[in-house]
């Protein structure tokens, strides 16, 4: 179904109104961080970039910075603080020819990015795309069990229901898509999370994949 026009105003707003929550804060998680190489001079796309924090910090490591997001009012939020990187208003899912050069050393996707995403195969094809021979992929996101319990803790759903994205199906068509996996860590509940009652249920993962 075709977003309505009332629905991208929502969907803009929404994001006008997470600019102005996170003004000042940093975007990337302690987890990325400390998984991140040297960036100096690193050529770096980040997708799904929305307001752009963690876009700013990338390039603040050195990296040379290209940002992608479908929305228009994300990337002027993004443009407006921080003019000098490049911002590409794209879906994601479909990335315009110009990214699709296989010049990027680095491929970050953060939190919320594959709620978004209909088709994971196709999503994962057009990050190897974009990334050159050694390039990486590193991607930070919630745990799909997480995603299966309410603010209760209490199991909404199965992790196992059809339609549910598992774990083993990311990493499935990370791997058959053309990269080779070379890590994947699980992370408990931080401890400011409404999740940290129960530290059984994993929060966030991380994947970094390679492409050669």
């Amino acid at each position: 179904m075709e977003p309505t026009e009332h629905n991208r105003r929502a969907w803009d707003e929404i994001h006008r109104l997470r600019a102005e929550a996170l003004a000042g804060e940093r975007g990337l998680p302690p987890q990325v961080r400390h998984a991140l190489a040297d960036l100096t001079d690193k050529r770096v796309l980040h997708l799904q970039c929305v307001t752009g924090e963690a876009t700013a910090e990338l390039a603040e490591l050195g990296g040379v910075v290209t940002g992608v997001d479908s929305s228009g009012a994300a990337l002027e939020a993004a443009r407006e603080r921080w003019p000098s990187i490049l911002w590409v208003q794209a879906d994601p899912q479909a990335l315009p020819r110009e990214l699709r050069r296989g010049r990027f050393d680095l491929v970050y996707s953060g939190l919320g990015s594959l709620v978004t995403v209909r088709d994971l195969d196709a999503w994962l094809r057009g990050i190897v795309a974009t990334l050159r021979e050694g390039g990486d992929l590193l991607l930070f996101e919630e745990h799909p069990v997480a995603l299966c319990v309410d603010g209760l803790m209490h199991w909404r759903e199965s992790y196992f229901d059809e339609g549910s994205r598992r774990l083993g199906q990311i990493v499935t068509s990370v791997v058959r898509n053309g990269l080779v996996l070379r890590a994947l860590e699980e992370y408990p509940p931080r401890s400011d999370s409404w999740r940290r009652h129960d530290a059984r249920v994993p929060e966030t993962f991380l994947l970094y994949a390679q492409r050669v």
